[in-house]
């Protein structure tokens, strides 16, 4: 059987049909901690993929800094990106029980031939977000 399709979206983009997805994707929402609204664009949500709160608070308060300074909010984003180390830690997240898990969970439904479309909040045109990581992870470590 053919492996899934996996592509990844944010969730604006499915409210407004911004995106184009496969016809059959499930939307995987992979957020921590989800609105209704959130809820209402995806089929499920993975908190377990979200990035950990403690790293999500620290890209917050360090954005908020750097918006404080006169950055906009895409530019005080990427900054703090850079700053908390968030790429690196998320990566290092992805290595732990939890994740491993729920990626092991994605894996097997992508390789039984499922199509997923991972969801979360942020344009990546404008900022960078975990879902990218997320998304080359899988296709790295897939069958």
């Amino acid at each position: 059987m053919a492996r899934g399709t996996l592509a990844d979206t944010y969730v604006a983009a499915i409210q407004h049909d911004l995106v184009e997805l496969p016809a059959d994707a499930t939307r995987v929402g992979v957020v921590r901690q989800p609105t209704s609204w959130f809820h209402a664009a995806v089929d499920e949500n993975r908190p377990a993929l979200g990035p950990p709160t403690e790293l999500l608070e620290s890209m917050r308060d360090r954005e908020e800094d750097m918006k404080m300074q006169g950055l906009c909010e895409e530019g005080a984003h990427n900054a703090a990106w850079d700053q908390v180390g968030f790429g690196e830690t998320y990566r290092e997240y992805l290595e732990t029980d939890d994740a491993q898990a729920a990626l092991a969970a994605l894996e097997d439904r992508l390789a039984s031939g499922e199509s997923l479309a991972l969801v979360c909040y942020e344009n990546t045109e404008k900022k960078r977000c975990h879902r990218t990581i997320l998304r080359e992870w899988l296709e790295e470590n897939g069958p």
